[in-house]
């Protein structure tokens, strides 16, 4: 039995809570994850799950094993990259994550551009508009918006976006404009769901200024609230990058420009095991040049 084998089957099981899944996250087949985890079971001598028809639960054993099992993989990777980062080409796995719209717009566009230059490289990417623990999920570089609280990781800040108020030419030709914070209270906004969203819009330049608001209607995604305000439900509140293509095009038009709160910064969070990693530098590169390129206001020159 190959041991880390069977350790990554078991964390997959129990990250997925499917054998399925985890067999497909892990590009083997349900078969093949069943047995090497039951052959884990055997090497132990305890269950390490509770399986039923509809679920996957770690069994008391088996939770007492996930976080040492983590390590173990964790620190396998890190001494795979430590040889690694001897080499000047990118090659292995790059492990990254981001916010599941700045993902698709600014990230996959560098991961692609690296799969086409360096054949050695393969890369997974977790797209997530929540922060992950970066060591225990085994991730590379994870690009984050906002201030970072995670003083022990290394950062490399790119640029800054900020708080958007957008609506559609044709909602303010019929509702008017609004010129103050206040003024909102008389239109129809366009809320949301998750971390971000709560019952007030914030203005000034900390956000100390907060706006009550009854949103006319609410969406559990920002690509469905951009949507609803190009076709003139509303005004939404967005991160500036989120609408970039809307602005330039005049689809949408920026509200209370000068209300907002200032800009926030986007930034990439590693590790600093991963910093010698021709992988994870060709990635900084990359989303270093994304920036200058890209639309959001560039912190790199």
């Amino acid at each position: 039995m190959d041991r880390f084998e069977a350790l990554s089957a078991f964390v997959a099981v129990a990250d997925h809570r499917s054998f399925t899944a985890a067999a497909r996250a892990l590009g083997i087949s349900p078969a093949k994850a069943t047995r090497t985890v039951a052959a884990l079971e055997a090497h132990l001598g305890v269950s390490l799950f509770h399986r039923s028809t509809r679920s996957v639960s770690l069994s008391h054993e088996g939770a007492a094993l996930l976080e040492r099992a983590r390590g173990l993989l964790s620190d396998l990777r890190d001494a795979e990259h430590l040889v690694m980062g001897g080499a000047s080409a990118p090659q292995g796995e790059l492990h990254v994550t981001a916010p599941v719209m700045f993902g698709r717009l600014h990230v996959l566009p560098v991961i692609a551009r690296l799969l086409a230059e360096h054949g050695g490289l393969s890369a997974r990417m977790m797209l997530i508009d929540r922060n992950v623990r970066i060591v225990e999920e085994g991730i590379d570089v994870a690009v984050r918006i906002g201030e970072l609280t995670d003083s022990s990781l290394m950062t490399v800040r790119l640029g800054k976006v900020r708080q958007t108020l957008v609506a559609s030419p044709d909602y303010l030709e019929r509702r008017g404009t609004p010129r103050s914070p206040a003024d909102l209270v008389h239109h129809e906004c366009i809320g949301g769901t998750g971390v971000r969203y709560d019952k007030a819009w914030r203005f000034a330049p900390n956000g100390e200024t907060r706006i009550p608001y009854t949103p006319r209607l609410t969406v559990d995604h920002v690509s469905a609230k951009i949507a609803a305000a190009e076709a003139g439900v509303g005004i939404a509140n967005v991160l500036s990058y989120q609408v970039a293509e809307q602005l330039r095009s005049g689809q949408l038009v920026r509200l209370l420009a000068d209300d907002m709160p200032l800009p926030v910064p986007v930034q990439l969070l590693y590790h600093s095991s991963r910093a010698a990693m021709p992988a994870v530098r060709a990635f900084i590169d990359g989303m270093r040049m994304e920036a200058r390129q890209g639309a959001w206001e560039s912190l790199t020159g």
